[in-house]
């Protein structure tokens, strides 16, 4: 069974984990099929990704039946390989949406564990409904988080709230998730909410929407210098380029941009 569904349309690619019977559990065939998905959209010319789950939960973590797994294999097997640069697979599931070069919205409900957490912290975006609960359930199990959430959490959270979520693998509700900056903002229909999002984006100039969050990345990670020079470089290779004028000359005819 497909695990993982990709439709384009109107410059949107919206990625579905089809697995909602399961509520969207991670095996082995859910981490390889959101890694091709992220490969694919990545490849396309999808100018905004919305990333979301079917039925109950966006993704309710590992599987339970994964777990009978790490009894009889050997972890550094699986674990400690990179098999897509500096990640294993299953880190790469959540950071291959960093990977992604257009913006990646995550809409979430229902249950946000695990790795799906982490999988939803790879997103640019995270729109929440009400009733969404997240947590780092590692702990509950023995672990600790090993999907790329080391990575990610440490640049959204007070290093206090990091320290709670993965001590404690208590869940929290969405509004206690956007105090603490896991979550964007909440929605009473966060993929419809996303969808809008992600039109409004699809709408502005391409080549300076990937600037964007190139720049973003290099802002989040480098030195002063760098961020600085990043700005400068990005910034010379737009000004003067058909997308940039196609944006002046649609500000000033009061139309919309058509880009090529």
């Amino acid at each position: 069974m497909a695990r993982v569904s990709i439709t384009y349309e109107d410059h949107i690619a919206q990625v579905t984990l089809t697995r909602g019977d399961k509520m969207n559990a991670l095996d082995d065939a859910m981490f390889e099929a959101i890694v091709h998905a992220g490969e694919e959209v990545a490849a396309s010319d999808a100018r905004a990704v919305v990333l979301s789950g079917e039925g109950k939960s966006f993704c309710a973590g590992l599987d339970l039946a994964s777990f009978a797994k790490m009894g009889q294999v050997d972890p550094t097997e699986w674990l400690m390989g990179r098999t897509h640069g500096d990640t294993n697979l299953m880190q790469e599931m959540a950071l291959c949406w960093r990977r992604v070069p257009v913006p990646v919205i995550a809409a979430l409900h229902g249950a946000v564990y695990g790795g799906g957490l982490q999988l939803a912290l790879g997103a640019d975006i995270r729109i929440a409904a009400p009733n969404a609960k997240l947590s780092l359930m590692e702990m509950k199990w023995g672990l600790v988080p090993d999907l790329g959430g080391m990575v990610l959490l440490p640049r959204l959270v007070r290093s206090d709230v990091l320290r709670q979520l993965t001590y404690t693998a208590r869940p929290i509700q969405a509004d206690q998730a956007e105090r603490w900056g896991l979550v964007t903002s909440i929605s009473d229909d966060p993929l419809t909410a996303a969808l809008d999002m992600a039109a409004d984006i699809a709408g502005k100039s391409p080549s300076a929407i990937r600037a964007a969050k190139r720049l973003i990345e290099v802002a989040e990670t480098e030195e002063r210098a760098d961020v600085l020079m990043a700005e400068s470089r990005e910034s010379a290779g737009l000004i003067g380029q058909p997308d940039q004028m196609e944006v002046i000359a649609a500000q000033m005819q009061g139309r919309k941009p058509k880009f090529k």
